[in-house]
């Protein structure tokens, strides 16, 4: 590709987004300022963070995004939401579900000014890596939100993959969904690897993303399950169906 045309893309965007920021965190501050009171959940927070994420996908035409399977996300419904981690735009692809849910990220995230302490305002939930007293405290607040009525959302892999391939899953979103008696709803994404790669913010030119949302596992699936086999069929289940998006999304691209 085109060095300057690359170069010239990216500064474009990543210019539209440092410019947005501050402005679209001072509505949502507006919004939590007039909605506290009565939004417990922050349902309304959250839609508006959605469409400040997904506005960033939209202004880039070569990102060609395929929501499928967005009924399947039930309203008023507290999930385990589970899904498979590759690029930083996977959050902002999840966001174009326009469903209510929190998620967990690292601590780093929240430190950076506006999308961090947007996060914040959100209530979604942070995790310090390799720090117990934060693994707990994390699994407390999730606990806390699943609750409370909110569905949450975890990238079982706990980091990105490099290669697209599934890393092994953590145990936290399935010791959460077996405690709290919550189904599981697992989400495949496929492309978003190759539309930002990790340790990437350049422009990579034109790619298909597509997103699938898999039926529900309800909790009296698993309920007598070992947390170790719940692992291991969710991640086979969400293994095949990445791989048969995968080669959908490839296919039509040829």
């Amino acid at each position: 590709m085109n060095t300057f045309k690359s170069w010239f893309i990216s500064t474009c965007f990543f210019t539209f987004v440092v410019i947005t920021l501050p402005i679209m965190f001072a509505i949502a501050l507006i919004i939590k300022l007039c909605t506290w009171w009565f939004d417990k959940r922050l349902r309304l927070l959250h839609l508006f963070t959605c469409f400040w994420g997904s506005m960033y996908t939209y202004i880039m035409p070569a990102w060609k995004i395929k929501i499928e399977g967005r009924e399947k996300f039930r309203d008023n419904v507290a999930y385990m939401v589970v899904c498979n981690h590759q690029s930083l735009l996977d959050i902002l692809i999840n966001f174009r579900l326009y469903k209510h849910f929190k998620f967990v990220s690292k601590i780093e995230i929240f430190r950076i000014p506006f999308i961090g302490w947007n996060m914040l305002l959100n209530r979604y939930i942070k995790l310090r890596r390799g720090d117990k007293q934060s693994v707990a405290q994390m699994m407390k607040d999730a606990g806390e939100r699943l609750m409370e009525g909110s569905s949450v959302l975890f990238y079982p892999e706990g980091t990105r993959s490099e290669t697209g391939e599934f890393r092994p899953f953590k145990p936290g979103a399935f010791i959460l969904a077996k405690e709290k008696k919550v189904p599981i709803l697992p989400i495949v994404v496929s492309g978003t690897k190759d539309a930002l790669p990790k340790k990437s913010f350049d422009y990579h030119g034109v790619h298909k993303i597509w997103l699938r949302v898999l039926d529900e596992i309800p909790f009296e699936t698993f309920a007598n399950m070992k947390v170790e086999d719940l692992i291991e069929m969710v991640r086979n289940l969400m293994l095949e169906a990445y791989r048969q998006l995968d080669r959908e999304r490839l296919m039509a691209n040829a």
